[in-house]
């Protein structure tokens, strides 16, 4: 069992929770993640590990509602526990001194892009940050993301923060002003997908951070097999970055919708089980 020793709302419907899981805070890397089962009866859903505080046994999980097990997970309280924490699984991040680097993060993948950020400049990177949202709220972690950037864009789609527009347009806006030597994007997969055009475009190196359907984590069910470079890969074990404008993203997408309808009926079951969910 894996206590939660602090909960927090960060934004409508996501969620931030440090979790004591002193073997996996011991080995944790950036770019890596976990896969939780919150209960015993529960799916197995991956992570990624936002931060992790090794002296004190800790992880940060950040994850927003998206269905059933995420809205179980968002009902426990400080002293609740997971039923499991396996990990860290996925290759880490290519963490040293690229020269200038471009972070991408939309959503609640700022809160996966924040540990390879971090690290990128402490490995002496000149750091450019663009985080997106559709409005202010729901763009986290900008004063942690500060904190490493050497510059700071914030784009919203309702001009409610920053610069009015998306991502992309932030990423042609700072190519005109100086050079890129290599970006990385994490958000929700269609940002990724045109983040990945774009950096192509403009002829950026760039890392994605897939989150595909996952069961083991290990590279054994092979759910979460993505293609890329038109060869399949496991992004659990082969990633999970890969190199964006190699992703088969049209697949990917399709991929992920898979599921979708029964995702749907599952959040409606749960829903008549607990009652309101008003406060997500």
């Amino acid at each position: 069992m894996y206590a939660i020793k602090s909960k927090r709302r960060m934004a409508p419907k996501e969620y931030d929770i440090w979790v004591e899981a002193p073997l996996v805070a011991s080995h944790a890397r950036p770019g890596q993640f976990v896969v939780v089962r919150p209960h015993e009866a529960g799916e197995r859903i991956p992570l990624t590990i936002a931060d992790f505080d090794s002296d004190k046994g800790l992880i940060r999980l950040i994850f927003q509602v998206v269905g059933k097990t995420t809205a179980f997970m968002a009902s426990l309280n400080e002293g609740d526990h997971l039923m499991d924490v396996s990990g860290p699984l996925g290759t880490p991040s290519e963490i040293e001194n690229h020269g200038t680097v471009m972070m991408v993060g939309g959503g609640v993948g700022i809160a996966a892009l924040f540990p390879i950020l971090r690290a990128l400049k402490q490995a002496g990177n000149r750091t450019i940050t663009i985080l997106g949202g559709r409005t202010s709220d729901l763009v986290i972690m900008k004063d942690e993301c500060a904190q490493w950037s050497d510059r700071l864009i914030v784009t919203t789609d309702d001009g409610s923060e920053g610069m009015k527009g998306l991502v992309t347009d932030a990423m042609r806006l700072v190519a005109q002003e100086e050079r890129v030597d290599r970006c990385w994007a994490i958000g929700p997969s269609i940002m990724m997908k045109f983040c990945s055009l774009t950096a192509q475009e403009l002829g950026i190196p760039i890392w994605v951070s897939l989150n595909p359907l996952m069961v083991d984590g290990t590279g054994m069910c092979g759910c979460c097999r993505v293609t890329v470079d038109q060869k399949i890969r496991f992004a659990c074990v082969d990633g999970p970055e890969f190199d964006g404008t190699k992703v088969n993203w049209d697949e990917f997408l399709n991929r992920l919708r898979q599921y979708r309808d029964e995702e749907r009926i599952s959040m409606e079951r749960y829903q008549q089980e607990v009652g309101d969910l008003s406060w997500l």
